[in-house]
């Protein structure tokens, strides 16, 4: 008996941890530098991984400090409450299968994110978002579209939504909600679909 408990014990352990690695990413070790100083420039900026955000000034306007980051002109932002929102849940740290400000994983994100910025309900997890797209080329990415990675085999495992200029905002295992580029070699790497939802 104590041997068949432990069998068990070791195959929802096993369970566990291919649910962990496949759903929102695995760690990662960024190529492309730390946070804007690894915390806020000040208390309206956006924080970023991509190294481009290094040593920026910002401004007490979130939108102009958006887009300085994607560089873009503030017009060329499409869909304004997007980026109030994104900024709401800024720093948010992962949390598997979560939903709230406490944490939350990157299909809850994205699929909250749409629903506040667009109005439209996306699937729960990543997978079946991905089912849901009109798929793209990368170079005809607009601000909106959902970025799918894949970490090993064929699933998808990671969706964040594509900014502009290669940046998209997702949630990051170690980091939380924060904005990465394309560019940067792992995500790159692993990168594997995106579209236009269709819903």
């Amino acid at each position: 008996m104590r041997f068949d408990t432990k069998v068990n014990f070791a195959v929802l352990f096993l369970l566990l941890g291919a649910l962990l690695f496949s759903s929102c990413g695995a760690k990662k070790k960024s190529t492309s530098g730390p946070l804007v100083g690894g915390v806020r420039p000040n208390k309206n900026a956006p924080i970023s991984d991509a190294s481009d955000a290094r040593g920026m000034e910002y401004s007490k306007d979130k939108l102009e400090n958006y887009a300085a980051l994607l560089g873009v002109k503030q017009k060329e932002l499409d869909n304004k409450s997007l980026y109030y929102v994104i900024d709401e849940w800024m720093g948010t740290p992962h949390r598997m299968g979560g939903l709230d400000k406490r944490g939350v994983d990157c299909s809850g994100f994205v699929g909250m994110l749409y629903r506040k910025a667009y109005g439209k309900d996306l699937p729960r997890t990543s997978r079946d978002m991905a089912d849901v797209i009109k798929r793209k080329y990368d170079r005809q990415l607009k601000e909106g579209d959902l970025v799918f990675f894949s970490f090993g085999g064929r699933n998808i495992d990671h969706v964040g939504i594509y900014l502009h200029n290669d940046k998209f905002v997702h949630v990051s295992t170690r980091k939380g909600v924060i904005i990465s580029s394309l560019k940067d070699a792992w995500y790159s790497k692993y990168f594997t679909r995106c579209g236009t939802p269709t819903i």
